[in-house]
């Protein structure tokens, strides 16, 4: 849970750290949850990924080991596809993901490739 100062209303300051751990953890960890794999899968199929489900989850399932040893601007790219908007709250931080970054995430890990890729 998230804790900073508050004055009769919303939170009005909090520490950067706090925010970006929840912010990691809210990222991480629906990448293994089967409606995100599949959300990413349909948005794959959308982009003309020519991808199976099966090779979605095994890319997702990637980033995780992977995050430590990513550099920091990496990472910061990463997750600023991912993310569509946080909203911080006195209860907590809400994390809205792009399921379309998701799915060009899985293309930058090689877990798919386009069309005209599988073609060549």
């Amino acid at each position: 849970m998230l804790k900073g100062t508050a004055d009769d209303g919303p939170v009005r300051r909090l520490p950067a750290g706090e925010i970006d751990a929840a912010v990691l953890d809210q990222v991480r960890a629906p990448l293994r949850q089967p409606e995100v794999v599949v959300g990413t899968w349909q948005a794959a199929r959308a982009q003309a990924l020519d991808a199976t489900e099966a090779e979605v989850r095994e890319a997702l399932e990637r980033l995780d080991p992977l995050w430590e040893e990513l550099f920091p601007a990496e990472q910061a790219r990463i997750v600023r596809l991912l993310v569509e908007q946080v909203e911080v709250s006195l209860t907590g931080a809400d994390v809205r993901l792009r399921v379309a970054g998701l799915a060009s995430l899985v293309r930058d890990l090689g877990g798919v490739r386009g069309e005209a890729q599988r073609a060549a």
